[in-house]
């Protein structure tokens, strides 16, 4: 698997970065409408009978401990020790491990992923999809979150994290090629947070493709 050398930069990045700004972060409120997103996919887990979650760049814990409450057995992942540590201080189990470094006899019925893919490079997008793709179970489901609408990756200068981040922004058309490549998407949606004029939140659900 050919992986970009910006992958590995910004990854250590992210480490650093997040590393480092962990106690804030875990201060920060949990958003209303990120709330309504766990719920909605939530009843589709439900609905399909999918106990178990893996949450891939899982922060602070808090969509995994909400999971964790509803009964869904889950494991977190983040490429930032710190945020590890406050996962299992929340009670999680939780494995420091990137996009790329999730093990692959991993066997779940969902993935949940909330802004983190959008620290992927577009030249690793495609690797990253194939690995999730790797660990769901056949029909398994993937909510993919992130900030959109526009495309342009770039390190945000205005960022209130060292070293400052790395983001990869899609259009909401070249979000949905990219996962159509690997997945049948039940739904994408967007939802109207601006983080930065013009851009916006895109929601998709999708599901394990094994044609």
């Amino acid at each position: 698997m050919f992986v970009g050398e910006r992958y590995a930069d910004v990854v250590n990045g992210l480490q650093v970065a997040y590393d480092a700004m962990a106690p804030v972060r875990d201060r920060r409120p949990d958003a209303s409408w990120k709330q309504h997103e766990r719920v909605r996919f939530l009843e589709r887990m439900h609905a399909e009978a999918h106990t178990t979650l893996l949450e891939i760049g899982a922060g602070t814990g808090v969509h995994g401990r909400w999971f964790a409450d509803a009964g869904i057995e889950v494991v977190c992942t983040d490429a930032s020790a710190a945020m590890v540590e406050l996962c299992r201080d929340k009670g999680l189990v939780a494995r420091q491990a990137d996009f790329l470094s999730l093990e692959p006899e991993w066997s779940f019925a969902a993935v949940f992923a909330m802004n983190c893919v959008l620290h992927v490079p577009r030249a690793d997008l495609d690797a990253v999809l194939r690995a999730v793709h790797e660990v769901l179970v056949p029909g398994g489901l993937l909510f993919l979150g992130q900030y959109g609408g526009v495309d342009r990756e770039s390190r945000f200068e205005a960022d209130d994290h060292e070293p400052k981040r790395f983001f990869s922004y899609l259009s909401d058309d070249a979000l949905l090629g990219a996962i159509s490549a690997h997945f049948d998407v039940v739904d994408l949606h967007t939802v109207d947070v601006e983080p930065e004029p013009g851009v916006h939140f895109q929601a998709v659900t999708a599901r394990r493709d094994d044609r």
